[in-house]
Parts: structure tokens; C-alpha cells; sequence
């Protein structure tokens, strides 16, 4: 069974970095690269689409709120052609960087607060979507299994792949947790790998109760400003070859 590691990268403005972009793309198959909104310059993001180049990384947008100072993690009330303008200057933006350097575009991923709204609001999620579809149908959406983003998806006929999240906990109805609640964001090293471990083995999800959900699973995403993202990506990655998975970018996956 195949397996992709994404994770969020180029999530810096002008000087300031978070995460060790460099390393984490020496692991990793897959890129998210912020687009500018939420955060992410184009000197950045040109540096970061070559550093995925380089590394035979997959180039994917990561698509947030306008939402440099809260990092995108505020939600936003707009309309549906607020949402559909959004998506596409961004998508637009991180394409046009990886046109000039000879490459493309493969998926598509939501940031913070746009993202955690997007699992679960369907018609918020339809709007997005839709603008994915016709911004270029072939975009592949990663998706978390058991959200309204999935549903979406395929019923927008766009190309789908499911992601679980490392160090995030699961509420009883597939969710993430807020990052306000205790327990939302699993800081213990060996406990973040053991679950992914075991999400791919048991091909489920459990939840903060201990409910166990069947899932389809195709991603995991290590968070790349969690601390020590670079060595937490590594061992994710050792230990599933170690259980018999191929870990190959989402575009190397087979239908």
C-alpha cells in the first residue's frame, strides 16, 4: 500500500520563518505551500517550490483566509464569490511560480480556520470546490475522510485523496478537535508516531473517546511549525517502511 507524507510549508513573511522548510523537504512526498493570504511572500514561495523541485517533492497549494496576523487560524464570513476569488488568486499565484520553474501545480489543501470550516460547512465546502473544478479539474483535493470537504469533492468529480492528521485529536464525529480544547494537539513524539502507525494499519481513526471509524487513508500530514517537525517526519516515515508501506508522493498513487 502507498503512502503520501504532506506537510504545510513556506508559512513565512519577509524575514520571519516557521519550521525548517529545507529539512522537512528531504522527507516528506508532498508540499502545501501557503499562497500569500495566510502566510507565505512570493520570494518564499519561489524558493520553496524549488526547494520541492529539488527534492522530488509534489507541488500542492495550501489556500487560507486573508489572515497574515492571525495566521489564518480566524474565521472569516464571506460570501460565495469572496470564496471562489480567494481560491483562485491563490491557486493562480502558487501555478504561475511553478509554470515559470517548469512544473505544475498537483493538489490542493485549506488552511486553519477556511479548512476546519470547509470540513464541515457543505455548502461553504461546495463553493470551494466548485472554483478547484473549474480552475483546473485536475487538481487533486486532500481531503480528510468523514468531512463535507470529501463529500465535495467527489461530487464535484475532482480527484481525491484522504489525509489523517499525526498530532491532531479526532472528535466522535471525524473532526479535529479545536485548538482551544485540551488534548487537540498531541505534543509527545512516540505517541504521535504509534497512532499513525496504527491509523494506516487498522485503516480507522479513534477519537478523543476511544470511538473507532473506518476510514479510507491515502495521506498523513506532519505539522511543519511543530517543533522538531524535521526529526517527528523522519521517524513518521521510518517506521511506516518499517511496516510495509511505500511511501511515494499522492501523483505516484495509482487510481
Amino acid at each position: 500500500m502507498n503512502v503520501d507524507i504532506n506537510c504545510d510549508l513556506g508559512e513565512g513573511f519577509g524575514p520571519y520563518r516557521m519550521g525548517d522548510d529545507a529539512a522537512l523537504m528531504k522527507v516528506i512526498t508532498s508540499a502545501n505551500i501557503a499562497c500569500g493570504f495566510h502566510a507565505g511572500d512570493p520570494s518564499i514561495m519561489v524558493n520553496t517550490v524549488q526547494l520541492a523541485i529539488d527534492n522530488g517533492v509534489d507541488i500542492g497549494a495550501h489556500v487560507g483566509f486573508a489572515d497574515l496576523q492571525g495566521f489564518g487560524r480566524r474565521q472569516l464570513q464571506l460570501d460565495a464569490s469572496e470564496l471562489r476569488a480567494l481560491t483562485w488568486y491563490q491557486l493562480g499565484a502558487l501555478q504561475g511560480i511553478a509554470h515559470a520553474a517548469g512544473r505544475k501545480v498537483q493538489h490542493v489543501t485549506f488552511h486553519g480556520a477556511l479548512g476546519n470550516m470547509c470540513f464541515a460547512d457543505a455548502a461553504l465546502a461546495a463553493t470551494l470546490m466548485g472554483a478547484i473544478k473549474a480552475f483546473d479539474a485536475s487538481l487533486t483535493v486532500i481531503a480528510p475522510p468523514m468531512t463535507e470537504m470529501e463529500t465535495a469533492a467527489v461530487n464535484a468529480g475532482l480527484p481525491v485523496r484522504r489525509v489523517v492528521f499525526a498530532d491532531r485529536a479526532y472528535d466522535d464525529a471525524g473532526l479535529l478537535v479545536s485548538r482551544k480544547l485540551p488534548g487537540a494537539v498531541i505534543h509527545e513524539s512516540e505517541a504521535v508516531i504509534e497512532r499513525v502507525v496504527r491509523m494506516f494499519q487498522d485503516r480507522a481513526i479513534t477519537s478523543q473517546s476511544g470511538k473507532r471509524m473506518p476510514v479510507a487513508i491515502d495521506s498523513v500530514l506532519v505539522h511543519g511549525d511543530t517543533p522538531g517537525a524535521a526529526s517527528l517526519a523522519a521517524l513518521v516515515r521510518e517506521r511506516l517502511v518499517q511496516s510495509g508501506l511505500q511511501v511515494r508522493p499522492i501523483s505516484q498513487h495509482r487510481n
